[in-house]
């Protein structure tokens, strides 16, 4: 008889649920059935149930099988040459260590490895072997910044596999419209249809997609809907629009002046001050331009500055932030803004004609120098002007912790974002060459890998020197770390006369000596296994 079909209150229905009632409330409380009270009852209870058990389960009518998701997609990317494939697979079985502690041993970490096969491994074009896509994906659930370069390998497969794993949903949503096909911008019909009717995200991923294709449509898209769209949502599809900025997209950004979210405001004025033939790039040159000006009675020029001492409403409307962050004066708060917003260009006119290391050069009366430096920082990042980024940074050797913009090595970091990798990294170069290696670690992370020789160069030179100095490696990890990344393989040959361990003076720490030299073997042995990894997957592919 099924167990299974019996109707509720028939005595098959009902042993089940007294034998669990039983169980929960304890024999002594309630007697099984079909038993005596006493010491037997909890035997008798566990027979009673396995036979039980096995009754419901032989009257248990099959279940229908599920439908059989449809098979993924075939990759048309070549297969990897068999060598990488093994070396991917020695990279994703490789798992940081768990002791802690400054010491790290001579053999190299391979998991800090694997962004780079990966980017090396897209760049020629290969596809990822089935088999080990669930590693991958179990390595990207773990690290985020694997997951655009694994993403990239993986395929549309990731996407498949993460439709069946809850634990790689990050695939769907890293995926632009979850891994949805997106319409032709062509397709004018299918492209409106899933702007007014799609998810968010696939809104985003359209938009995307079309202003990296035709920067106008994207932007005719967006004003269709602009006056209906929630506030976070017009915040996030306006920033789509730093793709490709041009001088066409003013009047929409003009028009986004007046939207009611601040949070909007802010960004379309941003937005408007990268272009600097815009009305309110002129607009905020004149209200600058009024707060600054060159002093020719003292012995010397000077510049002097004024800030403004109200934030009025058309200020506001422009972008300018009334309120100051705790700590901050209110009319510097402002001032900053309306220079960092003002076309750099306006400043040479402005100030007699001056080249803008004239203008950096010149002293700033009643410590105005920092704010004003500042300002002039961010507006040489915003509109990616290389002029103003070398005469804020200045020669790399200048003896001023902050060179003669006064600029911190953060800001001295997004200013090198502005010069080619070449000017970049011989800039870097010189820094390490003056001020050694305790300073330059944000400046080398925005170095073009692998390192240019000269850059190289630098750093094995001033880690040499730290070594002499006979301190302990450990304050020099991160630079250790980043070269064994960085370093052009062929620069091995430089290290192999660091390998030894040696001699150690009076005043060097005990055993330093013996810690460099494992140092150095790791960084040997790593930068040996990046030249392999390079060989073996081979010279990069041919795009059709």
């Amino acid at each position: 008889m099924n167990s299974t079909s019996a109707p509720a209150g028939s005595p098959v229905a009902n042993v089940w649920e007294e034998l669990v009632t039983a169980a929960l409330l304890g024999t002594e409380r309630r007697t099984p059935p079909g038993s005596a009270p006493g010491r037997e009852a909890p035997v008798a209870l566990l027979d009673a149930a396995a036979v039980e058990t096995v009754r419901r389960r032989a009257g248990l009518r099959p279940g229908r099988a599920a439908r059989r998701p449809e098979p993924a997609a075939r990759d048309p990317r070549p297969p990897l040459p068999a060598a990488a494939a093994r070396r991917l697979s020695m990279l994703l079985a490789d798992r940081p260590g768990a002791g802690g502690g400054g010491r790290r041993g001579a053999a190299p970490d391979l998991m800090e490895l694997l962004p780079q096969w990966l980017a090396a491994a897209n760049t020629r074009g290969f596809a990822a072997p089935p088999e080990m896509l669930p590693a991958l994906l179990d390595a990207a659930r773990g690290r985020t910044d694997l997951r655009p370069a694994a993403l990239a390998f993986a395929g549309q497969r990731a996407v498949w596999l993460a439709r069946l794993n809850p634990e790689w949903r990050f695939a769907l949503r890293a995926t632009p419209g979850g891994g949805t096909a997106l319409p032709a911008p062509e397709d004018t019909d299918s492209v409106q249809q899933l702007w007014q009717e799609g998810l968010f995200a696939e809104r985003v991923a359209l938009l995307a997609a079309i202003r990296a294709r035709e920067p106008a449509a994207a932007r005719d898209l967006l004003a269709t809907t602009w006056a209906t769209e929630r506030a976070e949502d017009r915040l996030m599809f306006l920033d789509s629009l730093r793709t490709g900025l041009a001088a066409e997209d003013e009047p929409f950004l003009e028009q986004a002046l007046s939207d009611r979210s601040r949070n909007v405001r802010a960004t379309a004025a941003e937005l408007l001050s990268a272009l600097p033939g815009s009305a309110l790039a002129a607009r905020m040159a004149v209200r600058a331009g009024a707060c600054v000006a060159v002093d020719h009675t003292g012995d010397a020029p000077a510049l002097t500055v004024e800030a403004p001492h109200e934030c009025d409403a058309s200020m506001e409307r422009d972008g300018v932030v009334p309120k100051a962050p705790a700590g901050r004066g209110e009319r510097s708060w402002w001032f900053g803004q309306l220079v960092e917003s003002t076309p750099l260009t306006t400043w040479s006119g402005r100030l007699g004609g001056r080249t803008p290391e004239e203008i950096v050069a010149l002293p700033v009366a009643d410590d105005w120098q920092s704010e004003l430096h500042a300002a002039w920082c961010r507006a040489a990042v915003r509109q990616r002007d290389a002029d103003w980024a070398r005469a804020l940074l200045g020669a790399p050797e200048a003896p001023e912790a902050g060179g003669p913009g006064a600029v911190s090595l953060a800001e001295r970091a997004k200013l090198l974002g502005t010069l080619g990798s070449g000017e970049r990294a011989e800039w870097v170069a010189g820094f390490i060459s003056a001020h050694g290696l305790s300073e330059a670690f944000q400046l080398l992370g925005v170095c073009a890998v692998p390192w240019a020789a000269p850059l190289g160069r630098a750093v094995v030179d001033a880690l040499n020197i730290a070594r002499d100095a006979g301190s302990y490696p450990w304050s020099f990890s991160g630079v250790m770390g980043l070269a064994e990344r960085c370093l052009d393989p062929s620069e091995v040959s430089r290290l192999d006369g660091l390998l030894a361990v040696p001699d150690e003076t009076e005043d060097a720490s005990p055993g330093a000596g013996g810690y460099w030299a494992e140092a150095f073997q790791r960084l040997v042995t790593t930068l040996r296994l990046r030249a392999a990894m390079t060989e073996e997957l081979g010279a990069p592919l041919g795009r059709g």
